[in-house]
């Protein structure tokens, strides 16, 4: 079946997403048709919105309001994600913050653990806040991030900080966009760190990844602190860096941008070869939150990227699926250069370690593709499926890996 690429630019009587923000005024007009409606056509991201929408990252108000409205109704799935989200301890108005003046990942001293912690209890209790209007969870998500903004002044180690810089930039910018108007909250204080502890080291990576040949480094490195530079931009409403994160994920030099990322299409089958496939499953499951978490932050600002490329990520997330489930997918030797010389190695084989893990980032992509936009995903389906409802932080372990993603994607994005 025959349908018209979603990147496609709008004919002259439609409007995209974006073009219908603009129009009619950013959210009022979100909330007017539905910010998610698949009856809008989904236009090409240009530049950063004339204005910004808040909250406008992982979540904007329509998936906000059809969450709290379906847990209170008693509905699933989003009632068995609401569950998840209130039994983890994470997510207790108890929690009490622990602030570093120096976060390091990697080397010696590593504290990094303290952090993450803290976002994700900060995320899980803004998202109950938001969901039940318990004001004692947002009084505890102010807290933690009024806390750290007060107390971090530096994020170091080796060259892992920039993993730290990516990955918990991004995730702190999204707890405090839920809570960015509630009373108590130094909103300007935290932009601040962000202006100045998280945003110099994701650009740094960027420009110049750690001094290393540029495509030394795996997808994923790229792919956070693109997410954290987005995630900022919206946060500040900073158009340079919004732009400086979709021009990147559309045509930049390293391999977060869409095409090296995925660098292989199978277009008869309907899948696409990620790049980290010849290194492991979690690894290669880790981009594809990532790359859905960029998506989705994108889509929330009028842009859709999830469709960019003729929906390469779509084919890339549904060839992850399908070998993750137990099949077989076609696999093209990979060759990149490593360390400064960029001397070359080579992948002739999908890697099978780490098949099958659990990681909370499918139903973002599955309600999205499968919904939002009605196209067939049977394998993002079958995964999603096998991991609902989904958790966060705390419920895969205590390591950092339990923690590379924001999650509760049940509990957000069902439809």
């Amino acid at each position: 079946m025959s349908r018209t690429s979603p990147h496609q630019h709008p004919q002259p009587t439609e409007l995209s997403r974006r073009g219908l923000l603009k129009t009619a005024g950013g959210v009022t007009a979100a909330l007017a048709v539905g910010a998610g409606s698949a009856a809008l056509t989904a236009g090409t991201a240009d530049a950063a919105p004339a204005a910004f929408t808040h909250p406008g990252m992982l979540h904007a108000y329509g998936e906000l309001n059809r969450a709290k409205v379906r847990v209170a109704a008693g509905d699933d799935p989003w009632l068995s994600g609401w569950q998840r989200l209130t039994a983890n301890r994470h997510s207790a108005a108890t929690w009490t913050p622990n602030p570093q003046a120096t976060i390091i990942r990697g080397g010696t001293g590593e504290n990094y653990g303290t952090l993450y912690n803290d976002i994700h209890a900060a995320y899980q209790n803004a998202l109950r806040w938001k969901i039940a209007g318990t004001t004692a969870n947002a009084d505890t998500a102010v807290r933690i991030l009024n806390a750290w903004s007060a107390t971090l002044t530096t994020v170091t180690g080796n060259a892992d900080r920039f993993l730290a810089a990516g990955l918990y930039g991004y995730q702190f910018a999204n707890a405090a966009e839920l809570v960015r108007d509630y009373a108590g909250f130094d909103l300007a204080r935290f932009k601040t760190m962000m202006l100045n502890v998280f945003y110099p080291l994701n650009n740094d990576f960027l420009l110049n990844h750690n001094t290393a040949c540029i495509t030394n480094y795996w997808a994923n490195w790229d792919l956070c602190n693109m997410n954290s530079i987005l995630a900022i931009g919206i946060l500040c409403d900073d158009a340079a860096k919004y732009d400086q994160a979709v021009n990147y994920f559309k045509s930049g030099a390293g391999n977060g941008s869409l095409t090296h990322a995925i660098p292989f299409v199978y277009d008869s089958q309907g899948l696409a070869q990620y790049q980290e496939s010849g290194r492991d499953q979690g690894h290669t499951m880790l981009g594809m939150g990532e790359l859905g978490a960029f998506c989705e932050m994108a889509w929330s600002q009028g842009d859709d990227l999830y469709g960019y490329g003729d929906n390469r990520f779509m084919k890339c997330a549904q060839y992850v699926a399908k070998y993750n489930l137990g099949q077989d997918v076609p696999y093209t030797t990979y060759t990149w250069g490593t360390g400064q010389s960029c001397a070359q190695q080579s992948q002739t084989v999908i890697s099978s370690a780490s098949r099958g893990e659990i990681r909370p980032v499918w139903d973002i992509l599955y309600y999205h593709y499968a919904r939002r936009r009605g196209l067939s995903v049977p394998y993002i389906q079958a995964m999603a499926e096998s991991v609902r409802p989904e958790g966060g932080g705390g419920d895969y372990g205590t390591t950092s890996g339990g923690f590379d993603q924001l999650g509760f994607g049940t509990l957000m994005y069902a439809k």
